[in-house]
């Protein structure tokens, strides 16, 4: 049985405000992110997804707040990371209103972490998300991706296709997997990446980092995908989440 295809608008926030880049880098200012969340949300958007990419314990308040009032107007499922470093930090923003909540760089540090989550709250609120890059003649990355951090700055010599796999055992309910070679580029998803982690990886798989037309969106939903996740051209007007999903129906796939 085939489950619909999910389109889902990523915020990335910074400071209370949304913004985006290329690359991670020369972040424009993209609007308040109650608002765009209640417009993708009016849109048609099947979830909605923050970043806090500030993720400074200092900023931590202003992101538990934007996530109380945005789950105040919006009634699309809401995932929240950046930051997240323990079960505590899930539990304070699931109780500000959070679906599902996002875990990166601290599953890499320790990855129990990704297991004491699923216990706790259940694997269906844990989505982990990968940001990885492509590496060459590497002996610790058989698969050629290579899981970063610091928003893809930080190699880690962790083989993405390996980790997602480990993760998924480990009890993430979902995987976000996120091109950083690709991202903001809207040159269209890594579409051998996310083959890759298809083959290996059972539970959910978003996509993420390059979408530029409502074609890349099909393409990324054909190599495997579960769901797939833009910001720039949603933000900038480029694409509505209507167009998308028009273009995945007339492309013959199950869309929600």
């Amino acid at each position: 049985m085939s489950v619909a295809i999910r389109v889902i608008p990523c915020l990335d926030v910074d400071a209370g405000r949304v913004v985006k880049g290329v690359n991670f880098e020369n972040l424009r200012d993209a609007g308040d992110p109650v608002e765009l969340a209640a417009l993708y949300d009016a849109e048609g958007a099947d979830e909605v997804t923050f970043l806090d990419v500030s993720a400074s314990s200092g900023d931590r308040e202003t992101m538990i707040d934007v996530v109380r009032r945005t789950a105040d107007q919006v009634f699309v499922p809401l995932t929240v990371g950046g930051g997240v470093r323990s079960a505590e930090d899930v539990d304070r923003l699931l109780r500000a209103g959070a679906d599902k909540v996002g875990v990166n760089t601290a599953a890499i540090a320790r990855p129990e972490l990704v297991a004491e989550i699923a216990a706790r709250f259940g694997s269906q609120v844990l989505v982990l998300s990968v940001d990885a890059r492509r590496v060459s003649g590497s002996t610790t990355t058989p698969s050629g991706f290579e899981v970063t951090t610091h928003g893809g700055r930080r190699g880690t010599g962790i083989d993405a296709v390996e980790w997602a796999e480990k993760a998924a055992a480990l009890g993430a309910g979902e995987i976000l997997l996120n091109s950083m070679d690709a991202d903001g580029t809207t040159a269209g998803f890594d579409l051998e990446m996310l083959g890759a982690v298809r083959e290996r990886v059972h539970v959910p798989l978003i996509a993420s980092g390059g979408a530029g037309t409502p074609e890349h969106f099909v393409e990324a939903a054909r190599a495997g995908a579960d769901a797939v996740l833009a910001a720039s051209v949603f933000h900038f007007g480029v694409l509505t989440v209507g167009q998308v999903k028009d273009a995945m129906r007339a492309a013959g796939l199950d869309v929600r």
